[in-house]
């Protein structure tokens, strides 16, 4: 009698332990939700068609954008796994997280100019402490340690550091359902702009964003900058020629402000 008490009260114990991880879980799904739809509304409200961001405005009325940093401080699919069920849910997270504490700190630190000199860059990106899931990193270890290491070289053109030369910022967050279809049309257009791209026909030369230098191995497995038009041109509506030469144009660090 005593083994069949025994039983009993561990398989209560069990399905009460289950219960209450339902509970938290769908508490925090509800509360991930409310976050998104705060990230949606800064997006939305403060965020151009070209991708530029009214810093000004935001600064005054940054409610929303705290709200969902402080959210992305306790949770993150390392802290709260069940909420993040495919890669593609991991992924999203972590590019909604970096664009907001991005552009976060351009207006809690009061960088509404540019980050001029490698100093700026170096306090922003490595020095400057952020939160993530009840971590503390950096913006470069994030993206370097954490969304790197997830192997998408498309993040390139998702990632916004607020500046004039990082890929558009949509209006909208990345989501897991439509995250491979955001991705791809994010690539094409940043392959297909004058702004990254350039070609000089006469010389045979390609001028591309200096993403590509900074990042190359993640676009190709020799490391080889010339092997970079191979990527280049699956995102390109007209091919490049192969034996083209690669040149970087110089990165423009002006925070993009709406005019």
């Amino acid at each position: 009698m005593k083994i069949k008490l025994d039983l009993v009260l561990r398989q209560a114990a069990f399905m009460l332990a289950l219960l209450m991880v339902s509970s938290v879980q769908a508490m925090t799904q509800q509360d991930y939700d409310t976050a998104l739809g705060q990230w949606t509304q800064v997006l939305t409200a403060f965020v151009n068609e070209e991708g530029q961001t009214d810093f000004a405005a935001l600064a005054g009325d940054k409610e929303a954008l705290s709200a969902y940093v402080d959210f992305v401080a306790t949770v993150s699919p390392q802290s709260h796994p069940l909420l993040f069920s495919t890669p593609a849910d991991v992924l999203a997270y972590h590019i909604n997280t970096y664009n907001a504490l991005a552009m976060y700190g351009v207006i809690d630190e009061g960088l509404l100019t540019d980050f001029d000199s490698f100093f700026k860059r170096l306090s922003f990106f490595k020095l400057r402490d952020i939160r993530i899931g009840g971590e503390s990193t950096s913006l470069y270890d994030y993206e370097n340690d954490v969304i790197r290491s997830l192997n998408e070289p498309r993040i390139h053109f998702a990632l916004n550091c607020m500046v004039k030369d990082c890929p558009r910022l949509p209006m909208v967050p990345f989501d897991a359902a439509e995250l491979e279809a955001q991705l791809s049309e994010l690539t094409w257009q940043f392959f297909n702009k004058e702004k990254h791209l350039r070609i000089d026909g006469d010389n045979e030369v390609v001028y591309v964003s200096e993403i590509l230098d900074f990042y190359t191995k993640d676009f190709v497995v020799s490391g080889d900058q010339q092997d970079l038009l191979m990527y280049i041109n699956r995102y390109r509506k007209v091919a490049i020629p192969a034996d083209y030469k690669v040149e970087f144009i110089d990165y423009d660090w002006t925070i993009n402000q709406q005019p």
